[in-house]
C-alpha cells in the first residue's frame, strides 16, 4: 500500500475515531469483553485503540510502515504487517473481523474476504464501505467531481453482498450509516457541513482521493470553493447544509455472518 507510505504521515491528526462508530461496531460485532478481533488495514490504529480501550483484544493488520509507525503502544494490541489477501494469521484464530474503509483499496476483493473468513471461529466480519450511487449528489462533487467520478468506478453495494455472500457462505446485512455533522474522523464526505475544511491541506492530505487525484483539479476546486465561501455563494446555492445534523451519503455497514 504505497499511497499511505506518501500520504500517511500526518494521517492521525485528521483521522480520528469517532465514537459513534466505535459503538456501532461494537453493537454489530455482538461480542463479550475479550474477544479477539482483527482490524485489517489498520492504519494509524484509531478504531483499533478505541476498541481495545473497550476490553477487546486485537490483532491489527497494516501493510504501511509509516501507518503502523504512528500507532501507540497498547497492552491488548498486537500489531501485523500484511494484506488482507494474506492474512498473517492462523485458521479460526478471532472471535470478529472489522474493515473499516479499506476495502476499496484491495487488490482482490475475492481473496481478502476468504482470508476474513479463514481466520473466523464463528463471530461477524463487519466492514463499513460506501456506494454513492444510493446518495444524492452533494455540494462536494460540483468542486470536486473527480471524488464522484472516482467513487462510481467502486463496485455497487449489491454487487460486493453477493461477492462476500459468494466468498465466505455468509448472509449479508447492510446497514445505512448516516454521517453526523460533527464526525471527528475527516474521511471523503466527512466534513459535509463544514465546507471550510476542505480548504486545510492537512485535512486533504488524510483523504486517499485527495492524494491520488491530478494536483490540478485540486487546485481548482479548492480556488472554487475558497471564493464562494468569501463571497456568501456556497452559502446561497447549498445553505441548508447548515440545518442538517445527519445526511446519507452512501456509506453503509456490512454485516456478514454465518
Amino acid at each position: 500500500m504505497p499511497i499511505y507510505n506518501s500520504i500517511g504521515k500526518q494521517y492521525a491528526k485528521t483521522r480520528v475515531p469517532d465514537s459513534r462508530i466505535v459503538k456501532a461496531i461494537i453493537n454489530l460485532l455482538n461480542l463479550p469483553q475479550g474477544s479477539t478481533i482483527a482490524d485489517i488495514g489498520a492504519g494509524t490504529g484509531g478504531y483499533t485503540q478505541a476498541l481495545a480501550n473497550q476490553g477487546f483484544s486485537i490483532y491489527a493488520v497494516e501493510p504501511s510502515s509509516v501507518m503502523r509507525s504512528q500507532a501507540e503502544k497498547h497492552p491488548q494490541i498486537e500489531w501485523f504487517s500484511g494484506y488482507a489477501e494474506a492474512l498473517p494469521l492462523p485458521d479460526k484464530s478471532v472471535d470478529g473481523v472489522i474493515s473499516l474503509l479499506t476495502i476499496h483499496h484491495f487488490s482482490n476483493l475475492e481473496q481478502a474476504f476468504k482470508e476474513m473468513h479463514r481466520i473466523l471461529k464463528f463471530g461477524a466480519i463487519v466492514v463499513l464501505t460506501f456506494d454513492i450511487r444510493l446518495a444524492q449528489k452533494i455540494w462536494l462533487y460540483d468542486y470536486f467531481p473527480f471524488l464522484w467520478e472516482d467513487a462510481a468506478r467502486l463496485l455497487p453495494l449489491n454487487e460486493l453482498t453477493k461477492l462476500i455472500q459468494e466468498n465466505t457462505n455468509r448472509c449479508v446485512e447492510a446497514i445505512p450509516f448516516l454521517l453526523p455533522y460533527d464526525l471527528s474522523d475527516l474521511f471523503a464526505a466527512a466534513a459535509w457541513r463544514r465546507p471550510e475544511l476542505y480548504l486545510q491541506p492537512h485535512v486533504r492530505a488524510g483523504i486517499s482521493s485527495f492524494a491520488l487525484a491530478n494536483p490540478s483539479l485540486i487546485e481548482s476546486g479548492v480556488k472554487s470553493l475558497a471564493a464562494d465561501l468569501t463571497s456568501g455563494e456556497w452559502d446561497a446555492k447549498y445553505g441548508e447544509f447548515r440545518s442538517l445534523t445527519e445526511i446519507d451519503v452512501g456509506y453503509r455497514f456490512l454485516r456478514a455472518t454465518l
